[in-house]
């Protein structure tokens, strides 16, 4: 789990110059996309630094998951951004964001 935590420290530091380059390098769509990529990337590093350490069980499986998410979400973007690919990724990233946040929702109910 502490590689989970240190790879959502360097998303949130990945995340504030996505922000810098969607505010002062992009335009149009490409800035609104950098941005959205920026604004996932940091929530979700953020999130990733804070659970990681203090998950057990089966609820280990939420930085993992959070963890693949975010990358297939805003590298969809952003990669669209700087190559021209698809965003075709980007959906199977929200779809385990969501799934990620789910599967924490349970986990918080049934601690002790």
């Amino acid at each position: 789990m502490r590689l989970a935590a240190a790879a959502g420290a360097l998303l949130c530091g990945l995340a504030v110059a996505l922000g810098a380059y969607a505010s002062h390098g992009a335009e149009g769509a490409a800035a609104v996309r950098l941005g959205l990529a920026a604004l996932f990337a940091f929530g979700h590093g953020l999130a990733l630094v804070l659970l990681a350490p203090r998950v057990r069980g089966w609820g280990a499986l939420v930085p993992l998951v959070l963890l693949a998410g975010v990358l297939l979400f805003s590298g969809s973007l952003v990669a669209a951004v700087l190559t021209g690919a698809s965003t075709r990724l980007a959906p199977a990233g929200g779809g385990l964001l969501m799934l990620g946040w789910l599967v924490q929702a349970v986990a918080s109910l049934r601690r002790r």
